[in-house]
C-alpha cells in the first residue's frame, strides 16, 4: 500500500477519537474506488513469446529518417540532430553511446 509521508501523523490521543462508524467508513470508501477488470479482457491483449504475427498489421504510423535525424553507429537508434556527441571514423554516434 502507497505511503504519503507528506500527510501529518496521527498522535495516539488522534486514534483513540476515532470511531468504530467512522474507521468503517473510510475502509468502504477505499473499497468502492477499485476497479472491476475482467481477466480474459485483460488477457486478450497480450501475445506469447514465439507467437505467429503474420496476420497482425502494424498499429503505429512508421515515418521515415527526416532530414535531421541520424542513425548512431553504435546502437543503431534514430536520434535527432541534437543528440550527436561526435563522428567516429565519419559515423555519427549519439550522446547515450559516448
Amino acid at each position: 500500500m502507497a505511503t504519503d509521508y507528506d500527510t501529518p501523523r496521527k498522535t495516539d490521543d488522534d486514534v483513540d477519537s476515532d470511531s468504530l462508524e467512522e474507521l468503517k467508513a473510510r475502509r468502504n470508501d477505499k473499497s468502492t474506488s477499485t476497479v472491476d477488470v475482467d481477466e480474459f479482457e485483460a488477457a486478450e491483449g497480450l501475445e506469447l513469446p514465439g507467437a505467429d504475427l503474420s496476420n497482425e498489421e502494424l498499429a503505429v504510423r512508421v515515418l521515415p529518417k527526416q532530414a535531421d535525424e541520424f542513425t548512431c553507429m553504435s546502437c543503431f537508434l534514430v536520434h535527432h540532430r541534437s543528440q550527436l556527441a561526435r563522428e567516429k571514423n565519419g559515423q555519427p554516434i549519439c550522446r547515450d553511446c559516448d
